[in-house]
């Protein structure tokens, strides 16, 4: 059997080696008995084996007594939107992100319509490793259909920007969905903002046309559909759409880092208050925050540790340097959909294009790596690094970041895979590059 990855952020495996419906069940009706019993919002991503999660997941809420608002396909953010708009005990969430074909996940939501913090996290595993709360038969709970999910989220989002400015701009803007959850309310927000769209993989069967990460090299076609319709911005959604990556007007992948530091830059220059990231993100917001004189803070690696910073803080934004952008006027949850709006009102405020945009942000090149480790052996990694880069300042406490005044270095081990991530940034790509092949080669010595 495959490794199944539990932890207090949900489940993901390989569907028939380590996730199966008997495990699924169990883990649903371990979040129905931490909810009491109380109304659960359901969605799932476009993904094929959603539909068999799906039943597996039904009979464990319900045997719990849960009121299942089931909003069939939708992506991550809809559900945490859908979770306040509706009032519910929680929510649950199911995809596997970013991971291949084969893999799919539960992802439980808090009444706050984020995921799960580290309590509540705890409190579900405890449930899920002792006795989930079955009910009788009188006390079963019961399934609705939500019938139009989507209208909330956009609706929020609207109140964000200029919708009648972004529609006299009629933008033109190719979109990839990549046959997930996002080809649903993202072409529909997109028209609604006046722009002509070419959607790419914009059926929700899961059924992906290139591996689902939306990283450079997986997204070739949608920087050459670019530069054949003139477009003036490219959009990359993953699976369940929480994350954004995004190709300028040249054809130009300028990334998944850029999107939080673009929709920090548009944001900050109206309002300010506090910005928090993640220790893995790259320098060009803190750079902007200090631009823009707000407070800037950085958590754990983690949605949840991010949300929970920005609790604290009470932040205007946050977000990870993966694509994704939080703001809690439309939820504590990374939204793609949040990202295209702010850029496109962006582009209205400035009367400029993207790539001019792009080139005045600060310049860094982040390179990220990977290498296969049991996490046992991540700290063998990051004893290596410390004792190698003894000049630099270190910070503990999610695996090991390692600051110079000019570049940093990172190395974790992953929340939903079993690896360990490098992650290198610097002002040139030469150094960069060089920096994060050193840290890999160092990591692996210490972990054969």
């Amino acid at each position: 059997m495959a490794e199944r990855i539990l932890s207090i952020s949900g489940l993901r495996g390989v569907i028939g080696d380590g996730l199966d419906p008997e495990y699924v069940t169990r883990f649903a009706a371990s979040l129905g008995t931490v909810v009491k019993g109380g109304t659960v919002v359901l969605s799932r991503d476009g993904r094929s084996t959603g539909e068999m999660l799906r039943h597996a997941v039904l009979a464990g809420l319900m045997a719990t007594g849960c009121k299942i608002l089931d909003l069939g396909i939708a992506s991550t953010p809809t559900c945490g939107v859908m979770v306040t708009a509706l009032g519910a005990a929680g929510g649950l969430q199911l995809t596997a992100s970013h991971n291949p074909i084969e893999w799919n996940g539960l992802k439980p939501f808090s009444p706050r319509g984020s995921v799960f913090d580290k309590e509540a996290g705890e409190r579900l595993l405890k449930v899920i490793n002792g006795s989930p709360a079955y009910r009788a038969w009188s006390g079963l709970g019961s399934v609705e259909t939500v019938a139009d999910p989507n209208s909330e989220h956009q609706r929020r989002v609207f109140k964000l920007v200029d919708v009648a400015a972004i529609r006299a701009k009629k933008f033109k803007v190719v979109l990839d969905c990549n046959h997930g959850s996002g080809s649903l309310l993202g072409p529909q927000l997109l028209r609604d903002l006046g722009c002509e769209v070419i959607v790419m993989g914009g059926t929700a069967d899961g059924q992906f046309e290139h591996p689902a990460e939306p990283l450079k090299d997986n997204l070739t076609t949608l920087m050459s559909a670019v530069v054949k319709h003139g477009a003036d911005v490219g959009f990359a959604q993953d699976p369940d759409a929480d994350r954004l990556a995004i190709v300028d007007n040249i054809g130009r992948y300028i990334g998944e880092e850029l999107t939080l530091g673009l929709a920090a830059d548009h944001v900050l220059s109206r309002h300010k208050g506090p910005v928090v990231v993640n220790g893995s993100t790259s320098r060009v917001t803190a750079d902007l925050a200090a631009k823009h004189g707000c407070p800037f803070y950085r958590s754990h690696v983690g949605e949840a540790n991010v949300v929970a910073k920005m609790l604290e803080v009470n932040a205007l934004l946050g977000g990870e340097g993966n694509g994704g952008v939080i703001e809690p006027q439309v939820g504590f949850v990374r939204d793609s959909f949040v990202s295209m709006a702010y850029v496109l009102d962006g582009l209205v405020v400035r009367k400029s294009s993207l790539a001019d945009w792009v080139d005045r942000l600060p310049q860094y090149t982040i390179i990220k790596d990977k290498l296969h480790c049991p996490r046992e052996r991540v700290g063998q990694a990051c004893a290596a690094l410390r004792a190698a880069y003894a000049t630099a300042t270190a910070t503990e406490g999610d695996g090991l970041r390692l600051d110079w005044p000019d570049r940093w270095v990172q190395v974790r081990a992953s929340n939903t895979e079993p690896i360990i991530r490098v992650i290198a940034e610097a002002p040139d790509e030469a150094k960069a590059k060089s920096l994060c092949a050193e840290a890999v080669q160092l990591a692996q010595q210490a972990v054969l």
